[in-house]
């Protein structure tokens, strides 16, 4: 507990001062991030089945995406909104947060969207995902849907077109980073 409050007292982001004293007594220690350089301390940890994982250029665009389909409540937010969205056949796209932990929470929204032909992607930060979506909360996972849920949140001649045009650029971007799995069994 002494050292558990050492490490609060530093504010260290990490356990890592805490696993460097363990390491000697024989016991495992916990690392959440890589001790090192600055560059591990600012890039967050992303999940090894994180994929596809979108580039940084294609990352921003998503985050605009959101942003301004949550001005026109098109978006719906969270494991729960999106499995009952997507069982309701609702279009759009899956944006999933790379670095969630445990990664089991939304391990199962990929398959779902496979089956039902939504196209999903995953971008690093769930801090930036929730921030994009104008809140404060880190979100794991968002659908962005095509048109808005409710009726009376339509948007003007526009911004209907602003979002048409990036919606139609990132869908595209998006089916060309799928991955593409192949039966084993249609093989000859």
């Amino acid at each position: 507990r002494r050292r558990e409050r050492h490490c609060r007292r530093r504010k260290a982001r990490s356990w890592s001062c805490f696993a460097a004293e363990t390491e000697g007594l024989g016991q495992v220690g916990i690392l959440t991030r890589g001790m090192g350089s600055e560059k591990d301390e600012a890039a967050p940890r992303v999940a090894v089945i994180a994929k596809p994982l979108a580039d940084s250029k294609l990352t921003k665009k998503i985050y605009k995406l959101i942003k301004r389909a949550a001005k026109a409540k098109q978006v719906k937010r969270g494991v729960k909104e999106v499995v009952k969205a997507i069982r309701k056949k609702n279009k759009g796209v899956v944006v999933l947060a790379g670095n969630i932990s445990p990664i089991d929470v939304i391990s199962h929204l990929p398959v779902l969207c496979e089956d039902a032909d939504i196209p999903y992607i995953y971008v690093p930060s769930k801090e930036d995902l929730g921030a994009a979506a104008q809140t404060k909360r880190p979100t794991s996972c968002m659908l962005v849907l095509t048109e808005a849920a409710k009726k009376d949140n339509k948007m003007s001649g526009e911004d209907e077109k602003k979002f048409k045009e990036e919606y139609d650029t990132v869908l595209k971007k998006v089916k060309a980073s799928e991955m593409v799995f192949s039966n084993p069994s249609t093989r000859q």
